[in-house]
């Protein structure tokens, strides 16, 4: 047989390899199957033209046909347009005229049946759990050519209409569904399908266009893949991670609100508001230990907390769980209504306990001992049990609200003692000045120890004349109350023997100076004759003197000022004599009144200036004018100490 001639002048694709697989001679239908010419096809090696996916298959072709066997294979080869072909080949072993042994590779005639050139696919999609199905253009009709049983299924007797799919694919993927068909090739699209049982399902669709045969009939040939069980399982994993990312955020949350709590007040909030619902429960308590005597609070999400506290006081020796979990520092569990009988001892009544699957969890602050601090409790309805992470969050955030409480309670002491001293070193006012009417308002600062170094006084002098002072010690805290105890009583035991201001501000500096003062500060000292309303002033660094008159004027009067006090050794204070009209009155205040970051000093004296002289217009007392200053102060968000003084003529 003339291998080189005869077999190459059949109609079929045909060609000639060595036992290497390198093509010798080929016919043109092959070299138009192959998608080359033929000058780029002979010499190289089959499996080298073809797409990468088919060269296993063509290699295995050529190895069964050089050990003299017949092979047959269905081959996917490229054709022009992105339309694969798709044909059955043969290979086996003939001879050429030499007598050299070839490999001779052709296609084979399967009109009668297409349906077989399908097979090895539907067998590849069935072991990978697909379906495979074929879309006729002319027909308009979608068949299953094979696959995954449970795919196939989808399609009711293996063949529907177009129609029919479109009515059971959702609206809003017939767009996708119109880009499956349409393409040459398209990459795996989801599709959300409703099967003839009513059920939907999340498909998964890849199409490409194949020819069965080189002369046979062109067709979508798609790929189905039913991701609906992973899909939800997917859904539930995204739901457990949104649920666990939620948690972790209300659980940071709640840390930040424990960590910023500033009052017992605050902490009773933060725990009551997000306990329960941290940790899933139905009711959060929380109970604070106070002279060995429990206080209990709730957020009423359940009315059991007698079963756990009978009343809202308990006595930290009691016999009932909470009170020994407080003494022992240990968190206590209580699943259900037998376990709190067991731990209760004989007397203590669970009548109230409300149901036999209600659980308790009992979380201590900190540890117990002789000084417990507190702890708190989180009711379950239903027979819930903590897992060992909850715990552990459980009291983690507990140790850090009874850091949160120490740090509180710490803080509170500090205040009330800081109070108690400032308290006792403002002065109280003289019940009567023959001649002249004063008032004054104190307010200290709204951060930090709630005290500050704001002052005033007002005092009679053996003379008949009297003494104003406002001053303002450097700073927020114990520190500057002390401050301002120093210098007020120094100023006072000064100017009960010397007259003149100017020598009262120098002589308390060099007090100052002396005792190696931290603190620096400033003031106004006025010196009043209530008869004749003279009076002598001086200034030490402070803000100026307002005068504010009865028909609703008023003007700003600074005095003489000298350096504050505490900083410069040796510093003179000059003075100056004026005179207080009984149509005046005058308002002395510390900077926080007239300041603020938004407000310069001059606009913050005129506006101050503007509402005493208001007040007077409007027949006011002093006492009345000063609290409208202070309220107004207050009403800005001014941060600082304020203090304001206002005198007249009586």
């Amino acid at each position: 047989m003339d291998a080189s001639d005869e077999l190459l002048r059949r109609a079929e694709a045909s060609a000639l390899l060595c036992q290497d697989g390198v093509v010798r001679f080929l016919n043109d239908p092959m070299a138009k199957a192959l998608g080359k010419p033929v000058d780029r096809i002979v010499g190289r090696r089959m499996w080298e033209l073809v797409p990468a996916s088919q060269r296993s298959a063509v290699h295995r072709l050529v190895e069964h046909a050089k050990d003299q066997r017949l092979a047959m294979r269905v081959l996917e080869l490229p054709r022009p347009g992105n339309v694969s072909v798709v044909t059955l080949v043969e290979a086996r072993l003939t001879t050429a005229a030499g007598g050299e042994p070839l490999v001779w590779m052709h296609s084979l005639n399967v009109h009668h049946d297409l349906g077989s050139l399908l097979i090895p696919y539907g067998v590849s999609a069935k072991a990978a759990g697909l379906g495979l199905c074929a879309y006729l253009p002319e027909a308009g009709r979608i068949e299953w050519t094979g696959g995954a049983d449970a795919v196939g299924a989808l399609i009711p007797d293996g063949s529907v209409s177009l129609p029919w799919v479109v009515r059971h694919v959702h609206p809003g993927d017939w767009g996708a569904l119109r880009r499956l068909l349409d393409a040459h090739t398209h990459p795996w699209t989801p599709l959300r399908f409703r099967s003839a049982a009513g059920d939907w399902h999340d498909l998964a669709c890849q199409t490409r266009r194949i020819q069965l045969g080189f002369d046979g009939p062109e067709q979508v040939f798609g790929t189905i893949r039913d991701d609906t069980r992973q899909e939800a399982l997917r859904q539930e994993m995204l739901a457990a991670v949104g649920a666990e990312r939620r948690r972790a955020d209300g659980i940071r949350e709640f840390a930040s609100a424990l960590v910023a709590a500033a009052t017992e007040q605050d902490l009773r909030r933060v725990v009551l508001t997000r306990l329960a619902a941290t940790f899933n429960g139905a009711g959060a308590a929380l109970a604070l230990v106070d002279d060995r005597h429990i206080r209990l609070c709730t957020d009423a999400g359940l009315p059991a907390w007698r079963s756990a506290a009978p009343s809202q006081y308990v006595s930290l020796d009691d016999r009932l769980p909470l009170a020994r979990a407080l003494r022992t520092g240990t968190p206590v569990f209580i699943p259900d209504q037998d376990a709190y009988l067991r731990l209760s001892s004989p007397g203590d009544a669970a009548l109230h306990w409300p149901g036999p699957d209600f659980a308790v969890s009992i979380t201590p602050l900190g540890p117990g001992g002789e000084r417990p601090l507190g702890a708190w409790l989180v009711a379950y309805g239903k027979g819930h049990h903590p897992t060992p992470d909850e715990r552990a969050f459980m009291v983690t955030l507990a140790e850090l609200a009874g850091q949160a409480l120490e740090r509180i309670r710490s803080q509170k002491a500090r205040v009330d003692l800081a109070s108690a001293v400032q308290r006792t070193m403002l002065p109280k006012l003289p019940e009567r000045l023959p001649g002249l009417e004063v008032a004054a308002r104190y307010r200290p600062c709204s951060e930090g120890l709630d005290v500050g170094g704001d002052w005033y006084d007002v005092f009679a002098v053996a003379d008949g004349t009297v003494t104003l002072e406002i001053g303002d010690a450097q700073g927020h805290d114990a520190d500057a109350a002390a401050c301002m105890g120093r210098i007020c009583g120094s100023m006072r035991a000064i100017a009960s023997h010397e007259s003149a201001p100017g020598t009262v501000l120098a002589r308390t500096n060099e007090l100052l100076v002396e005792m190696g003062a931290s603190r620096f500060a400033s003031c106004t000292i006025l010196h009043i004759d209530p008869h004749d309303g003279q009076v002598t002033g001086a200034s030490a660094g402070h803000v100026p003197l307002l005068r504010a008159h009865d028909d609703g004027s008023f003007d700003i009067h600074p005095l003489p000022v000298g350096p504050v006090l505490g900083i410069m050794p040796d510093a003179d204070y000059p003075q100056e004599i004026f005179t207080l009209d009984e149509d005046t009155a005058l308002v002395l205040v510390t900077d926080g009144v007239v300041e603020a970051p938004d407000l310069t000093l001059d606009d913050g004296l005129k506006r101050t200036g503007t509402l005493a002289a208001q007040a007077l217009r409007d027949g006011l007392s002093c006492d009345e004018t000063a609290g409208r200053i202070l309220d107004d102060a207050i009403a800005m968000h001014r941060l600082d100490d304020l203090a304001v003084l206002v005198v007249r003529r009586a």
